[in-house]
């Protein structure tokens, strides 16, 4: 049988072919082409994809056959980071200011040869999900005031997708990741998607599901009811001392 890799029509809310149908070789992908516009964004989460590519590729969408998953009541945070954490002053918040999160995950960092995926238009299509409700930001700053690291995801049903973080001063994404996971554990939120695994999120405690187990998952919580909006005050402000002393 012919392997193959699908084009998206112009029609935002046209389906993505099915999962099975990814490739091997790389490993999940799917298709290319259509459009980042909130429908197409939001569609492509519900069914366990995500665009992945760089500066001068076509839109690359993604499912692949091993997932990054966290358990809302599993992320772990080192002891040594934990005992630092406990006097740092730092806290947590969320949907304040998500463009600078969102800029601060793009910026390119070292030994990624000066490249982003979260290019001009990724950060277009982030904002507009942003401004629906549907977009997140969660932030780390420092007992100044300053930013100093944070995520940002997608949020639907019960169910958060990560897109990214980023450490402007260490442990700072490791400390969003786990005010997040407290969160959406305080809300009945079982899941937290990491889309892929890296050695940063499994020294936090990421498992990695087949990807058939993560559909199953996704398709009993996205669904679920949930209002979109802001998070600011929904999700409150968390002293890091607090997190890292749980």
């Amino acid at each position: 049988m012919s392997l193959q890799l699908f084009e998206l029509d112009a029609d935002p809310a046209s389906p993505f072919p099915p999962v099975e149908l990814a490739l091997s070789d790389p490993d999940g992908l799917l298709a290319f082409g259509g459009d980042l516009s909130p429908t197409r964004f939001l569609n492509a989460y519900r069914s366990g994809i995500f665009p992945w590519f760089s500066e001068g590729e076509p839109i690359l969408w993604w499912s692949p056959s091993q997932r990054a998953v966290f358990r809302s009541d599993g992320v772990h945070l080192p002891s040594r980071l934990c005992r630092r954490l406990r006097n740092s002053g730092w806290t947590v918040r969320a949907d304040s200011v998500f463009t600078q999160v969102v800029a601060g995950c793009a910026a390119p960092r070292a030994g990624q040869g000066g490249g982003t995926w979260i290019t001009a238009d990724m950060q277009a299509a982030y904002l507009a999900l942003h401004r629906l409700g549907l977009a997140h930001s969660i932030e780390v700053f420092d007992a100044e005031d300053r930013l100093v690291g944070g995520l940002f995801g997608l949020s639907f049903g019960h169910m958060f997708c990560g897109d990214s973080m980023y450490s402007g001063e260490s442990g700072a994404s490791s400390l969003a990741l786990a005010a997040l996971a407290r969160r959406l554990r305080d809300w009945g939120w079982p899941l937290l998607d990491a889309q892929v695994p890296n050695p940063h999120t499994r020294r936090l405690g990421v498992e990695i599901w087949p990807r058939a187990d993560y559909l199953a998952a996704l398709a009993r919580l996205r669904d679920l009811p949930a209002t979109p909006g802001n998070w600011q005050e929904r999700f409150g402000q968390w002293p890091a001392s607090a997190l890292a002393s749980a």
